[in-house]
């Protein structure tokens, strides 16, 4: 009988398809679910799951964040959909990255601490509830910091505030929790780190003009880069604090001569890398799994 394995993800998507092609050629029969799908059955007897290639797979990966409904709805997405997935690795079912790993990377304040506790370099971090922390988390980053959401990726809404009242309007859009890190001056670029349990690919990620955000989804640049000597220690050491095998690693070097760690992506993209390294890192990426896949 054929091994099995099932993605998470939209069978149109760029990664899904490439790393499904990947794995068949690797002898791993695929199917791609849509996270939409995942259905679960509670009883006294065994636990029941759909679609069936879930319970079924010698190895999930995942490969897109769950939560795309409005705002209020999300939060029972990400949860019920966790849930489910640490059901199917608590029964001996192998998931790339582990749900625990997702929902550490998910969240910027649960990994921007435990990269701290793990002795990395990070940014000073605060996050708040009310008006009034806004105004002196602000002023005690040194009145010029960054809001983020506290669940997002790939540069989306996040919000440089240069000025006490630039953080007014924060509250309503972030539900009341608002996530404050100093602004941190750099040369213009930072490091993608890709780790793919013991391998490495790097690319410089050099901002659009006018820009201070690096990311390639708000017009930044991937550039071929040469890791400089423990930067890529740095990027292991922060992938195992999140409790993952596979993760995309921001590192920013700043003017000031620190080298910080932002965060750690746990459902990292590889396309734009690619652009400078070639097909290898799709390669490792499958062999990866292959090597994770119940025998």
């Amino acid at each position: 009988m054929s091994r099995r394995a099932c993605i998470l993800g939209e069978p149109e998507g760029w990664h899904a398809r490439r790393l499904a092609a990947a794995l068949e050629q690797r002898g791993l029969a695929t199917t791609v679910t849509r996270w939409r799908e995942l259905a679960a059955t509670v009883s006294t007897g065994p636990a029941g799951f759909e679609p069936p290639a879930l319970a079924e797979s010698d190895v999930i990966v995942v490969r897109g964040m769950p939560g795309t409904s409005p705002p209020e709805a999300r939060l029972e997405e990400v949860i019920f959909r966790m849930d489910v997935l640490g059901r199917l690795a608590a029964a001996g079912v192998p998931v790339v990255n582990p749900p625990r790993a997702l929902e550490i990377a998910i969240d910027k304040f649960l990994t921007s601490a435990r990269l701290a506790a793990a002795g990395l370099p990070v940014p000073r971090t605060q996050v708040v509830q009310d008006p009034g922390s806004v105004r002196r988390a602000w002023e005690a980053l040194g009145g010029d910091c960054v809001a983020k959401p506290l669940f997002g990726s790939r540069g989306r809404g996040l919000v440089r505030l240069e000025s006490a009242d630039a953080g007014s309007g924060l509250l309503p859009a972030t539900g009341g929790v608002t996530y404050l890190q100093e602004f941190v001056p750099h040369l213009g670029w930072d490091a993608r780190v890709f780790v793919v349990g013991d391998r490495l690919f790097a690319m410089r990620r050099r901002a659009a003009a006018g820009e201070w955000r690096t990311n390639l989804a708000v017009g930044g640049r991937a550039e071929r880069f040469d890791l400089p000597q423990g930067w890529g220690d740095l990027a292991r050491r922060a992938v195992a604090a999140v409790e993952a095998s596979i993760g995309g690693v921001d590192i920013l070097p700043a003017t000031d001569g620190r080298v910080l760690v932002l965060e750690v992506n746990a459902v990292p993209g590889w396309r734009g890398l690619e652009t400078v390294t070639g097909p290898e890192v799709g390669r490792a990426v499958a062999d990866h799994v292959v090597g994770l896949a119940k025998a």
